[in-house]
């Protein structure tokens, strides 16, 4: 049986996103997210915030780092690293969100969502990155499934 490494998380952006690239060229997007939880305190409901570092790579950080502002309401699906170095002669590790899929849900706090994509995903098979940006449907063809008067398909097997 393998392992499983996969996180989910909603929250907002606690600052912009930083840019870099590596040495080779390859293009690293890093920010953070706050994502709170509510818990009970003796009678009363508390909103306690947790704090996740996320790391977009290639193309698709490129594409997305001018969207992610402080405030924006972000989702991410991705996998745990823990990354590890020496400082000070003393071991340190830290662990960080590896963005595979992110999803822009809204503006920051008081803007509308306005004007990027929604879902924005890269990662082939093969760990190679393509671009593949949902947008909203705005063919011309119909693509909804045959209904009778009833309003439900007819073709659904079940």
């Amino acid at each position: 049986m393998s392992d499983i490494n996969h996180v989910v998380l909603v929250g907002r952006l606690t600052r912009d996103a930083e840019l870099k690239y590596t040495a080779n060229g390859q293009a690293v997007c890093k920010f953070s997210i706050a994502v709170n939880r509510r818990k009970k305190s003796g009678e009363q409901w508390v909103e306690e915030a947790n704090f996740f570092d996320i790391v977009v790579w290639g193309r698709q950080g490129e594409a997305l780092n001018q969207y992610l502002v402080k405030g924006k309401l972000i989702g991410v699906d991705g996998e745990l690293r823990q990354d590890r170095w020496e400082q000070d002669g003393q071991n340190r590790s830290k662990i960080e969100i590896i963005a595979n899929n992110l999803q822009l849900l809204g503006g920051g706090p008081g803007q509308s969502g306005g004007g990027a994509p929604s879902s924005y995903s890269e990662r082939k098979n093969d760990g190679a990155y393509h671009d593949h940006a949902r947008s909203t449907h705005s063919s011309s063809e119909d693509h909804s499934l045959p209904t009778g008067g009833d309003g439900f398909s007819d073709d659904i097997p079940f």
